[in-house]
């Protein structure tokens, strides 16, 4: 017989996180299917398209028009894209006081 081996409590099963900006919170589709078609667009399209693909595949019809009423410079709009990234990879350390070493 095969040996089965149980990885159930080191995955997070836990909701989409969400990010709030000017007040407006927004979750971000945080799956993993998701997160590698995204991976896939930045390794294959200009950055452009590929942010505007993970922009389209990362938030929802609904809160797209909640960002889209903010209307964020475009600057703004790829720090978005990318604290999402960040935060859905695991990333993000906000709140949390850390050194930064550079070499």
């Amino acid at each position: 017989m095969a040996k089965v081996v149980d990885i159930t409590d080191k995955l997070n099963f836990d909701e989409n996180p969400k990010l709030k900006i000017k007040g407006v919170v927004v979750t971000v589709n945080a799956d993993a299917e998701t997160m590698l078609r995204i991976m896939d667009a930045f390794g294959n399209e200009s950055e452009m398209k590929a942010s505007l693909k993970a922009y389209e595949m990362m938030f929802s019809e609904k809160d797209r028009k909640k960002i889209n009423s903010l209307k964020l410079p475009a600057k703004s709009l790829m720090i978005l894209i990318q604290e999402a990234m960040n935060l859905v990879m695991g990333e993000d350390d906000q709140g949390e006081d850390q050194t930064r070493t550079t070499t």
